[in-house]
This record gives C-alpha cells, sequence and structure tokens, in this order.
C-alpha cells in the first residue's frame, strides 16, 4: 500500500513517496538503478557524474521512494534545454517525424526506476504522476528502451505516445523510442 506523508496512520512497510535530494543520496540511487536496469560498475560510474551534473541544471528536481528511509525507487528530471545532450542526439529523430516541437515547453523524464522487488504495485506511476503535476511545462518527454515491457505499457497507460522509434544513442546497445504526453498525465 502507498501512504504519502500527512495522510494516515504509517505502517512499517509503507511506501513514501516524497522529495529527493539526489546530489546527497545519488549512489543510493543508482544502486537502485543499477539493480532495476543491469548495469555494471563502469556504467554506474559515468551515470553518476551525469546526475551530479543533471542536479545542477535550472528546474531540476527529484523525488524518491522509501520504505522505512531506505530508498526503493526514483524519478528525476527538468525542463527540456535543446543544447542538452540528449536533446540534440533525439532532435532529428523527431524532426523526421514532424515531432521536434515536443523539445520545446517540456518537462523531461531523465530517470524513473524502482527497484525488482518493489515493481508492479504503483510506486513508479506515483513517482512519475508526482514529479509531473508540479511541472509548470504543458507537456512531458522521456525516452525508454523501444521494445515491450513493463515500462513502456506504463508510460501509455498514462496516455505517453511514441514520437519517435529506434532512436540510438552512442554507446547503447538497444534503439529507444521517445515518448511524450500532454499535463497532467492521464489516470486511471
Amino acid at each position: 500500500m502507498l501512504r504519502f506523508p500527512g495522510h494516515g496512520h504509517r505502517h512499517p512497510e509503507d511506501v513514501v513517496i516524497g522529495p529527493l535530494d539526489l546530489t546527497a543520496r545519488v549512489d543510493e540511487a543508482l544502486a537502485v538503478q543499477a539493480v532495476a536496469f543491469g548495469l555494471g560498475a563502469d556504467e554506474v560510474a559515468v551515470r553518476r557524474q551525469i546526475v551530479l551534473r543533471h542536479m545542477t541544471y535550472p528546474g531540476a528536481r527529484a523525488l524518491g521512494a522509501t520504505v522505512e528511509g531506505r530508498l526503493v525507487g526514483f524519478v528525476y528530471g527538468m525542463p527540456n534545454d535543446r543544447t542538452h545532450w540528449w536533446s540534440t542526439v533525439v532532435e532529428p529523430y523527431l524532426r523526421a517525424q514532424g515531432h521536434d516541437g515536443w523539445l520545446d515547453n517540456s518537462f523531461v523524464i531523465t530517470e524513473l526506476h524502482v527497484h525488482p522487488r518493489h515493481q508492479n504495485s504503483g510506486i513508479g506511476r506515483s513517482l512519475i504522476t508526482t514529479i509531473t503535476d508540479g511541472a509548470t511545462e504543458p507537456r512531458t518527454i522521456l525516452s525508454a528502451i523501444d521494445a515491450d515491457s513493463p515500462a513502456r505499457g506504463l508510460y501509455h497507460s498514462l496516455g505517453y505516445q511514441d514520437l519517435a522509434r529506434q532512436v540510438l544513442f552512442p554507446s547503447a546497445p538497444k534503439p529507444y523510442a521517445v515518448m511524450g504526453a500532454p499535463l497532467p498525465l492521464r489516470r486511471r
């Protein structure tokens, strides 16, 4: 059961969704991502530097899902900027589909990961809807591995649509899909 701060009595196994100081808890968050996404130590070291840099960008924010203070999931994002690396990679793919306007005035979900022991319990849905509910932009974009997966199923259920598929990121072994949705996200 998901409980949010200030809503009822807390139980030891309750998941609490709230603001996350990702800079201070970067190693704990990346440990969740490593298990959820199958990352090795070298990849985690690279991503650590990326996360720390992202958290210095204007408007960057993060939420965490904790059980008894232990991080079991997290999401972070920021207002999109066409000069950021991700945007420069996906822009030609979006332009080819007539969707490059999605890069403007959008909140980008940079990472969303939930530890496998806590997946399929609504944590990912709560994280992404809560962080986007606080966005001032009218829409949100993200990228996800371009394959049928629970993650892509979640995004589709929230109203995300494929804007470009078979997007290739340097050094990524699998192609990605870029997805976008108007805000607020669709609820069940």
